[in-house]
């Protein structure tokens, strides 16, 4: 059985050996640390100190998920523009010995079911990199849909272009979705 819960300082060490490389690190992190690899102390102080980056107060919250066998995965929540309608969930990774076998999946099930029923958000949107098929594939099967934009941000990483695909799921969708799959 998978349950969330916050992030403790002590999950960063776990966290780190999911990046076995530095396109794994940089499809978890985008852009957002300057170096690779980090630390532990780096991550959180990012988390802890930083705020996640995030300019708003009490804007970040870091999750871990966990079944009887210890951590599977991790994730972030934070509501956009302070707006407290609308989350944000970022920095998704799943333990690297567990991808495909459905963990992902389970997990951003349990981060929806959070945000709708405990964070009273009305809508929760994600990033993916094109480039991260089997993380699309994921968020798609968990319920989130594609978001038709004119233009997609881009991340230049490896001296490549990375296009982010944007996702969302409204509370509406998500109580359909459980009627009818949970």
């Amino acid at each position: 059985m998978m349950y969330l819960r916050p992030y403790k300082k002590s999950d960063a060490k776990v966290i780190l050996s999911w990046c076995e490389d530095e396109t794994v690190f940089r499809k978890w992190t985008s852009d957002r640390y300057d170096t690779y690899p980090i630390t532990e102390h780096d991550m959180n102080e990012k988390y802890f100190d930083c705020n996640g980056d995030c300019t708003e107060e009490d804007n970040f919250y870091p999750m871990t998920a966990c079944d009887d066998n210890g951590m599977v995965g991790h994730f972030i929540m934070r509501y956009v523009g302070g707006n407290r309608h609308i989350l944000r969930i970022g920095f998704v990774i799943v333990d690297s010995k567990k991808r495909g076998h459905g963990y992902g999946k389970k997990m951003m099930r349990l981060a929806l079911e959070y945000a709708f029923r405990i964070a009273g958000a009305e809508k929760v949107t994600i990033g993916v990199f094109e480039n991260n098929r089997f993380a699309y594939h994921c968020y798609q099967a968990a319920g989130f849909r594609d978001v038709q934009t004119e233009h997609h941000e881009i991340c230049e990483l490896f001296g490549e272009k990375w296009q982010i695909l944007e996702l969302e799921i409204t509370r509406e969708q998500y109580f359909l979705l459980s009627e009818t799959d949970l």
